[in-house]
């Protein structure tokens, strides 16, 4: 089987929750600590083994661009009239730049999570890929995009990453696996329903922070667009994942391993997100987390 060294990083929503900071920067661009959200990502997927990285993003997403390309000028002449204080700094903003071939696609087409895929297919050749949202992070040992690429390596098909369902509330806010589980950590799909409430749910396998898709899901992609019945939003479950499953197109739903999600697109869980990194961070946490129990009395 070709080698998973490609992905896609679906990057052109607006941001709305965060306006207005999110007027004149992007939501993908929030620090986490001092780091931006879509780096995380990035940096994980360069651990897996991807090579190509293609952002899909839209008008207002230039400093994504900025942030993945060289510093400028203007900013290592200051850094280096900094001297050695400053050298690490250029070390780590260079190596940013060189983490991988960034491809950057302006999104167009209807609204929903398939048109992504579709304006970046051209670039997939005959090869599978990862797909994953820029605002969607999980953390976890070996990381989430390793863990995926190992399980496609296993069972030759595509894979959708899955969290365990340990709250009744959760079950209407995922999209939940059914089929047959083949061991306790993953099931052969046969559907996948979008946030089903527990009693109608087939299972306690949440999907979340992407897929893994074989190359044959761009016939898929152009005859769901094609078909698309006006005024409907093109989804991959939907559009996409249903069609193949129906046309015994085989996808693996699998618990990702000591795995932690976290939502830095909404407010206040981007908030536990920033506290949580900052923590576990030998420069600050500590001082951190007397900052939170002082606050707490």
């Amino acid at each position: 089987m070709p080698k998973v060294t490609k992905a896609v990083i679906a990057a052109a929503g607006f941001g709305t929750r965060f306006l207005p900071q999110t007027k004149a920067m992007p939501k993908e661009m929030l620090p986490i600590v001092d780091k931006p959200i879509i780096q995380y990502i990035v940096e994980d997927l360069v651990k897996a083994g991807i090579k190509d990285i293609i952002i899909v993003g839209s008008s207002n997403k230039r400093s994504i661009e900025d942030h993945f390309d060289l510093p400028s000028q203007d900013l290592l002449a200051n850094l280096m009239s900094g001297g050695e204080s400053k050298k690490h700094y250029i070390e780590e903003i260079e190596a940013i730049a060189n983490l991988a071939n960034f491809i950057y696609v302006r999104q167009k087409g209807p609204y929903g999570t398939a048109t992504p895929i579709l304006n970046a297919a051209h670039l997939f050749g005959n090869d599978p890929f990862i797909y994953s949202f820029a605002d969607d992070l999980t953390v976890a040992t070996p990381n989430l995009f390793q863990q995926m690429i190992s399980l496609y390596d296993e069972f030759g098909a595509g894979i959708i990453p899955c969290l365990k369902i340990t709250n009744d509330a959760d079950y209407k806010k995922y999209g939940v696996l059914g089929g047959q589980q083949v061991r306790e950590d993953v099931i052969k799909m046969d559907s996948i329903i979008e946030k089903p409430g527990k009693v109608d749910a087939p299972s306690d396998f949440a999907a979340v922070s992407g897929y893994l898709f074989t190359p044959d899901v761009i016939g898929y992609l152009e005859d769901g667009v094609r078909n698309l019945p006006a005024g409907k939003e093109f989804y991959v479950t939907d559009s996409i994942i249903q069609p193949m499953i129906l046309d015994g197109k085989d996808f693996y739903g699998c618990l990702i391993k000591d795995s932690k999600r976290y939502d830095p697109g909404d407010k206040v869980d981007y908030i536990k997100t920033v506290i949580d990194f900052a923590l576990q961070r030998e420069d600050m946490g500590a001082e951190i987390l007397e900052f939170i129990r002082t606050r707490a009395k």
